[in-house]
């Protein structure tokens, strides 16, 4: 989430146990202030302005969507604290992200790409799977709305969102951003969880290419390209392109739903759709998401797999891929996907760097068993089987603790009996 804003001389000092430190944002609802509990941590509390607080309805309809969004899984969304509806103004406490939003990072750093843009994608459906799971449109999907926290991206702004039931009346207004919304939300009728899987595919090609696949220039051009002229998806990565193709559909009904483009990017076919609840198809997104943030510090390669010799990049392992095919790609963290364990330790043997030969699969490589045998402590080798490493020769006199000792003080008494004689003579 980006920096506060200094505080202006009517805001508020203190929300409750909230102390105010600065000025998140401004929205349609009110406005976003940052505060500091009596322990130091930091939250985001939105309060509603005037018009909405003195507006029965309106408030009304905000204790609603409030009340929708606790039910919200929080693992991609920043998670309600605590919702004060009764105060004057009514505030709401939520987690504060700290990170750039999506639309700043892009400008800063680049398109996403690679295994950033894969969890970017994963992490997002999920979340819009978890938000229409709990009866939400979100409706202002945009990438100012996804903030890159340190543990992954989170989906933010309820504000705005809509309780998806007939009661949900509003005002005539467009509410959205129109380099980011769907033809219907643009027309203002049939709106359905459908206009966030549209949002979702032009926030995926921004993501990707650094660029709105309507534009971004004057509204009314925007607008007549989104209703009736084809997206620009030139350039999203293939694997990504034909997902973003079918979420951008002009007419909601070819559009897949949250979950199943959730699906897709999991790697699941279509007849897994209806077979999977969501709770585990959210819950597999929240694993896929985590992988990479995990994938930090020591690693230490899974077993009955091959050691790898190079430990290069991030890694994103995927369950599907983990058990088939040729061996897996070198990872550079520990690894909480399931189909991993804790492996035995590597074999030391000092001529080969690092202890694992490049070509080991599992025991020693095709010429270590041509080797004469090695000498030193755990290095000895006695032939066995080609391919196999045999067990070290252990000195059956030698392997005993009081041998050693019993020598040297035989020595020292020699030595001495020596010395004695020489003097005597």
């Amino acid at each position: 989430m980006p920096g506060p804003e200094s505080l202006q001389p009517n805001d508020p000092t203190s929300f409750g146990e909230y102390s105010v430190i600065g000025r998140l944002g401004r929205g349609g609802q009110g406005i976003v202030y940052l505060a500091r509990d009596s322990e130091g941590q930091k939250y985001a509390v939105k309060v509603l302005n005037e018009q909405w607080s003195q507006d029965t309805d309106l408030r009304k309809r905000f204790e609603k969507e409030v009340r929708a969004a606790q039910k919200v899984a929080s693992f991609c969304t920043a998670a309600i604290h605590e919702a004060n509806l009764d105060a004057e103004p009514p505030y709401v406490v939520s987690e504060y992200v700290e990170g750039p939003d999506l639309q700043e990072a892009v400008a800063k750093e680049g398109p996403r790409k690679g295994a950033a843009l894969q969890r970017l994608a994963v992490s997002t459906a999920t979340a819009l799977v978890a938000i229409h799971q709990a009866g939400i449109v979100h409706r202002d999907f945009k990438p100012g709305n996804v903030l890159l926290g340190r543990d992954g991206p989170r989906v933010i702004d309820f504000g705005i969102a809509r309780v998806t039931d007939s009661t949900a009346t509003m005002t005539n207004s467009i509410v959205g951003t129109p380099s980011y919304m769907a033809p219907e939300q643009i027309a203002g009728k049939n709106i359905t969880d459908k206009v966030d899987v549209f949002a979702w595919g032009c926030v995926m090609a921004f993501a990707s290419t650094g660029n709105a696949p309507f534009g971004a220039d004057s509204v009314p051009a925007v607008v007549h390209r989104v209703v009736s002229a084809p997206p620009d998806i030139s350039e999203v990565p293939e694997q990504l392109r034909q997902i973003v193709a079918d979420c951008l559909d002009k007419d909601p009904d070819n559009r897949p739903t949250a979950k199943q483009l959730l699906m897709r990017l999991l790697g699941h076919g279509t007849e897994d759709e209806g077979r999977v609840p969501t709770s585990e198809a959210v819950a597999e997104g929240e694993k896929r998401a985590v992988g990479p943030v995990a994938a930090s510090g020591p690693q230490t390669p899974p077993p009955h797999s091959p050691p790898h010799p190079t430990a290069s990049g991030p890694q994103t392992p995927f369950p599907h891929q983990m058990h088939s095919g040729p061996p897996a790609p070198p990872h550079t963290g520990p690894q909480q996907s399931p189909g991993y364990h804790r492996p035995a330790p590597p074999m030391h043997n000092p001529t080969v760097t690092g202890g694992v030969h490049p070509n080991m699969t599992g025991g020693l490589p095709p010429t270590m068993s041509q080797r004469p045998p090695l000498t030193g402590p755990n290095q000895g080798y006695t032939g066995g089987h080609p391919g196999q490493r045999s067990r070290p020769v252990e000195d059956p006199v030698l392997s005993q603790g009081w041998v050693l000792p019993a020598v040297i003080v035989t020595i020292i008494v020699l030595l001495l009996v020596l010395l004695l004689t020489a003097i005597a003579q």
